[in-house]
């Protein structure tokens, strides 16, 4: 475990509500890593995936990296502009 770590887990073993906005603020950065990781895995720049999806760079930008209030038809069209598919599970 590196410094980053400890420091972390000494926040949430202090802090009940640092660790619910923690955890939920990495689960929405998580969403945007694995969006932008699709779109790159693809072969499409921000401009490229934008110009498919009718719309902005700046949206694109956006949606990888604050995608913290992301609608799930934006997460469809998105993933079918890669030619991919969403799979939401419940856990």
């Amino acid at each position: 475990m590196d410094d980053l770590q400890r420091a972390i887990a000494k926040c949430k073993s202090n802090d009940p509500e640092f660790t619910r906005t923690f955890d939920q603020g990495y689960e929405e950065f998580k969403i945007g890593a694995l969006l932008k990781e699709a779109r790159q895995s693809a072969g499409l720049t921000q401009e490229a995936l934008a110009k498919k999806l009718k719309t902005k760079k700046s949206a694109i930008s956006r949606i990888e990296n604050h995608a913290d209030d992301i609608r799930l038809s934006t997460l469809y069209h998105y993933a079918e502009a890669l030619g991919k598919k969403i799979q939401v599970s419940i856990e």
